[in-house]
């Protein structure tokens, strides 16, 4: 892989960026456990398939993912960094490809996967979670365990 052309400065403050646990994830956990909802956090919920969720919904089957606007190619915030451009722009593809195709197989194992942008209302994203939870389990049912 060739070396980037970058400065100390942009190295370090990339590095500091969190995958897990960022401000906006934790900010939808509270909301959602104040509302009673509980889960499953950081797993990887279809088996073969090496893609973490952030916030898992087991009996609901519904995977939540929180998108960060730049690494995932938000369309109303997206940015393309002057500096190093086509390496950004196809990491950034890169995972917006990645993104679709998660979709894809989840759904194929019978998950919803919903995916909230980080600059969405925290309530607005609470309520969207809910309503996709509560409307895959009144379609699923309760499982029942055989005794």
């Amino acid at each position: 892989m060739e070396k980037l052309a970058t400065t100390a400065g942009v190295r370090a403050r990339m590095s500091r960026q969190k995958s897990r646990d960022t401000s906006v994830e934790l900010s939808l956990r509270k909301a959602l456990h104040a509302r009673g909802a509980r889960y499953r956090i950081h797993q990887r919920p279809v088996k073969g398939v090496r893609r973490e969720a952030d916030i898992v919904f087991g009996p609901a089957r519904v995977a939540v993912f929180v998108d960060g606007c730049f690494w995932h190619g938000c369309p109303v915030h997206a940015t393309w960094p002057k500096n190093n451009a086509d390496f950004w722009r196809e990491k950034i593809e890169g995972n917006r490809r990645r993104d679709v195709d998660t979709d894809d197989r989840f759904a194929e194992a019978g998950w919803l996967a919903l995916r909230i942008w980080e600059h969405e209302n925290v309530e607005e994203a609470v309520e969207r979670v809910l309503d996709a939870v509560t409307s895959r389990r009144e379609q699923h049912g309760p499982k029942r365990r055989s005794s």
